[in-house]
């Protein structure tokens, strides 16, 4: 039997808060500690995505500089704790995400400038004050001067404070890369955006003699900002293999620190532990940021435990109409991001998120993630799990029909017809679907090539299925692309409500409708696609190019003529 339930910390990510809740904490506290005694490297750098745990990495190296010792007790980094390199210290603390960016530029700046007079935490009494059990220390509001600039500003707190107290300051900056990804669509504000913040992070070299320890923490690296480009010693550990699982949880640290959620939900769900447990890791497991360690997506581990139904929890939490517009405006398909080959460099160096190319936006993102095969040493994106996979699927769809509500009825209809075994069904639901692909969708097409399994194939053509493919997952059905290298496409498999659906796409080029559909059906039969499976039903589709629908369609059954 598993320990005690602790009760989840949904929503909380100030350490001191989950520690003195006695909720429940998955400790990281090692790699801080790796970090923060690191001889010759006092300035990092990680990048992970929205809502996975960054803010709670700040939280407790602020607590470390100027929380009571007891906030660490039975903690890994507990028996280090009396190391001078671990001693208490005044520390600036700045969430960019605090910083007003819907009002324009100039009030962006007065916003900056107010959050950084109010980013001080310090005390005269600071050293007894770590030392004890009483709260942790208040802020220091620096005296505002509306003459100065937040990046003066800065740069006189840390020499204040540095001097007052007689020791070098702690700089801690979550989501750095906030207001330059608030503007992303104003590319001239954006600009402006970023003129600022390099000036202001440009303090931070300038005053290196005042400062013990850097942390930054963003979503993406912008290598035009001067906090990489004049901070030559930032040691990006965003890909580092010994700092993979910084946030986020491993698998071994999800089974025993929810030992006791997995029993009861599993009790509740009428599940056993082992099948909950493969359905969790399908859903929420994945992200890796190595290519090599994965783990689970925190934010929404925690909300299942919470509602015990499976959700995209993080998916849906953040703007992914963004992502929408993106996959739309960009022609983009869903299925050509899965596999897909990148070079070693990408990894660590994937460009500018605002200018760089749709795998780069969507790997920065956090909606593909990095894997690495060893046996050929090559890397490759893919969506990390079935959350982000089938949400991306279902936002394409949304997007296609432009009405959530007109989307969610056809995705009723198709999860019926599906049910319902009746291929008439079926073919009517798909072609209301692809009506709705934009003529210049399939315009733009024509004149792109899309390479698969090393092969080239016409790009309208992967269309089609990619699309319909998406249709199946974003509707909640279980469905996959068989892969047969011959004809550089895939057969999908769709299984729903009992019923198995093997099913074969072809374009109707210079032939008629009804003779590719058959052709289609007897490649199903002729290549034993619906071997593994029991009962399925055999679908043959001719895809009528010039009309953009499907033209014809014959049905059969394994074993039966």
């Amino acid at each position: 039997m598993s320990g005690p339930r602790q009760e989840l910390p949904v929503g909380v990510q100030t350490f001191a808060q989950i520690i003195n809740n006695g909720l429940l904490y998955v400790d990281k506290t090692a790699y801080i500690a790796e970090m923060v005694s690191s001889y010759g490297t006092k300035a990092w750098f990680l990048a992970r995505p929205r809502r996975f745990g960054k803010s709670l990495i700040v939280s407790t190296l602020e607590s470390l500089f100027t929380g009571p010792r007891e906030l660490f007790k039975s903690l890994a980094i507990e028996k280090r704790l009396g190391e001078e390199i671990f001693a208490p210290r005044p520390v600036i603390s700045l969430d960019m995400s605090d910083a007003v960016t819907d009002l324009g530029v100039d009030e962006f700046r007065r916003s900056l400038a107010r959050l950084t007079s109010s980013s001080a935490i310090w005390r005269e009494d600071e050293r007894s004050l770590a030392s004890s059990a009483s709260s942790p220390a208040a802020a220091f509001i620096f005296p505002p001067d509306a003459t100065l600039s937040a990046a003066e500003i800065l740069g006189d707190l840390i020499q204040t404070l540095s001097k007052r107290s007689g020791q070098r300051v702690a700089v801690l900056i979550d989501e750095y890369d906030k207001p330059i990804l608030d503007f992303i669509k104003k590319p001239d504000e954006a600009e402006m955006i970023r003129e600022t913040m390099r000036n202001y992070y440009a303090r931070l070299k300038s005053n290196d003699k005042y400062i013990s320890f850097i942390f930054i923490s963003g979503i993406s690296k912008f290598s035009r900002m001067s906090v990489f480009s004049a901070m030559n010693n930032l040691d990006d550990i965003s890909i580092d293999e010994k700092y993979s699982a910084i946030c986020g949880f491993t698998h071994n640290e999800f089974t025993e620190k929810f030992a006791a959620h997995l029993e009861e939900t599993a009790i509740i769900l009428g599940s056993s532990r082992e099948d909950l447990l493969e359905k969790l890791k399908d859903y929420y497991d994945g992200f890796s940021f190595d290519g090599k360690t994965r783990v689970y997506n925190p934010f929404s581990a925690l909300l299942f435990f919470k509602k015990r139904v499976f959700d995209n929890f993080w998916f849906i939490s953040g703007t992914p109409q963004i992502i929408a517009h993106y996959l739309k405006d960009k022609r983009l398909t869903v299925e050509e991001f899965r596999g897909m080959l990148v070079p070693r460099y990408f990894i660590s160096n994937p460009g500018e998120i605002d200018s760089s190319g749709p795998a780069s936006f969507l790997y920065q993102s956090g909606y593909l993630s990095v894997r690495l095969d060893e046996l050929t040493n090559k890397y490759t994106l893919d969506y990390p799990n079935r959350e982000v996979y089938e949400s991306m699927s279902r936002l394409l769809v949304d997007n296609y029909f432009d009405a959530a509500p007109i989307a969610e009825e056809e995705r009723d209809k198709l999860r019926d017809a599906l049910k319902s075994g009746e291929a008439s069904a079926l073919i009517e639901v798909f072609n209301e679907f692809l009506a709705e692909i934009p003529y210049d969708f399939y315009s733009k097409a024509n004149r792109k090539t899309v390479k698969i399994d090393g092969i080239k194939i016409n790009f309208d053509e992967w269309l089609y299925h990619s699309n319909i493919l998406s249709f199946l997952i974003g509707a909640g059905v279980t469905a996959r692309a068989e892969k047969h290298t011959s004809l550089g496409q895939s057969d999908l498999v769709a299984i729903h409500a009992g019923k198995i659906w093997v099913i074969e796409l072809k374009m109707v080029r210079n032939d008629n409708d009804e003779t590719v559909a058959k052709n289609a059906l007897k490649q199903i039969r002729d290549k034993d696609y619906a071997g593994p499976y029991d009962n399925p039903i055999l679908l043959g589709i001719a895809i009528n190019e010039s009309k953009r629908t499907i033209g014809a369609w014959e049905v059969g059954y394994k074993n039966r003529p």
